[in-house]
């Protein structure tokens, strides 16, 4: 799916070595400081020193650093793990699900809270990330939530017509029941654009609380049957579905 870099394009250090998917932007930034990366047989030290992605011989702590495989995965994020690659306060992050499978530097597309569970991509390719979660471009999100009513169809339609929480307009881009019990509901939730806790946040001015929140699937991209923790590589049919070929990358 990565297109190969074209000679002659020229980015800072620290961005060249983020778009060869060795590590992330603020990552690179850090061993380029500390001495750690040399282009060309000289050590660098200025992140922002530019260089062409596809001529340059970078090598980091003496290691080639050659455009990795592109690798663009699905996890079924399970509960209780934190979207990070490392937590100050020692909580188990996702990166726990990928032990052992020797996959190098990925990144999670979007984020998921601790609380919440299910789809959550990974890749090494930052252009097509940002392709994804682009709010203007990117595909819809859609979740599973169950929460601790049975909403009635006025206050559905207030999800749908958005509400004003902490000074920001939130609002569904649909949303249904999917089946009640005697004191909850499940909901599907769809997303254009998610904001940080958006759902939770939105439920919560409704006078609803959120017992579970499940994102099943992010446009054409299903969980279906992998199993919690479990993760896949996205195979082509999807990759091309979720950034089709005539959608710019991120520059």
């Amino acid at each position: 799916m990565r297109d190969a870099p074209r000679p002659g394009v020229r980015h800072g250090l620290a961005r060249a070595l983020s778009k060869r998917g060795i590590c992330s932007r603020s990552e690179a930034e850090r061993r380029v400081r500390e001495g750690r990366v040399e282009v060309d047989g000289r050590v660098v030290r200025d992140p922002e020193h530019p260089v062409d992605v596809s001529r340059a011989r970078i090598h980091v702590d003496g290691v080639d650093a050659t455009l990795p495989v592109a690798r663009y995965l699905v996890l079924n994020k399970p509960r209780g793990l934190v979207t990070t690659a490392s937590d100050e306060r020692g909580r188990e992050t996702v990166y726990r699900c990928f032990d052992g499978a020797g996959l190098g530097w990925i990144a999670p597309v979007g984020r998921l809270d601790q609380a919440s569970e299910g789809l959550l991509l990974f890749t090494n390719d930052p252009a097509w990330a940002a392709a994804v979660t682009d709010p203007a471009r990117g595909p819809d999100k859609t979740y599973h939530v169950q929460v601790d009513a049975c909403p009635a169809e006025p206050l559905l339609e207030a999800m749908l017509r958005g509400l004003r929480v902490d000074g920001e307009r939130l609002s569904v881009a649909s949303v249904r029941v999917l089946r009640t019990g005697a004191r909850n509901a499940w909901l599907e939730v769809v997303l254009h654009e998610g904001r940080n806790r958006q759902i939770r946040r939105l439920m919560a001015a409704c006078g609803l609380e959120v017992l579970r929140l499940v994102r099943v699937a992010i446009g054409p991209v299903v969980l279906g049957e992998l199993a919690k923790g479990a993760w896949r590589a996205l195979d082509d049919a999807e990759l091309a579905a979720l950034v089709p070929p005539s959608t710019p990358a991120a520059a």
